[in-house]
């Protein structure tokens, strides 16, 4: 009979800011937590990914390599950040040349099992529930649907 191999879930090589609250099991490792942040269960921090200063991460969220969320932000259950756009028709696999960065600025609220595509949202906004994200948003505001688009400007 065939054996699989099994990996432990786990946290590795994380930097820790003051306060951080981390909610086992969670699979956090090579990257960079801020101060006062929490992180809920079921959480997968990849490697090369900044989390800002009191943040909240809740469940089953899942934030994959190179991505950079600013301070003050909360991301919802379930949320899923890609770094792979398929360029090529199929997955880049562990081809990172392929992949891209994603920047989440400072104040942003992203929804349940929303899915942030590589791009850049600015600060002051609000990503609603099952949207999807595939294009930069430079305008603050709440978007939602798939593709997320602008339903109301947030006055700052």
């Amino acid at each position: 009979m065939n054996k699989p191999e099994f990996s432990e879930i786990g946290i590795r090589d994380v930097s820790f800011g003051r306060g951080v609250k981390v909610i086992k099991p969670a699979n956090l490792y090579d990257c960079q937590i801020g101060d006062n942040s929490f992180i809920g269960p079921f959480v997968e921090i990849q490697a090369n990914v900044t989390i800002g200063k009191r943040c909240k991460i809740q469940s089953h969220a899942f934030v994959c390599e190179m991505v950079t969320i600013g301070d003050n932000c909360f991301i919802s259950h379930g949320a899923m950040f890609i770094n792979d756009t398929f360029e090529d028709g199929e997955p880049a696999g562990g081809d990172q040349s392929k992949w891209e960065t994603t920047t989440i600025e400072d104040n942003v609220s992203i929804g349940t099992n929303a899915t942030i595509l590589p791009v850049r949202i600015c600060s002051n906004t609000v990503i609603g529930a099952g949207s999807v994200v595939t294009k930069d948003i430079n305008e603050p505001g709440i978007y939602a649907g798939n593709p997320a688009k602008l339903i109301r400007k947030i006055k700052n």
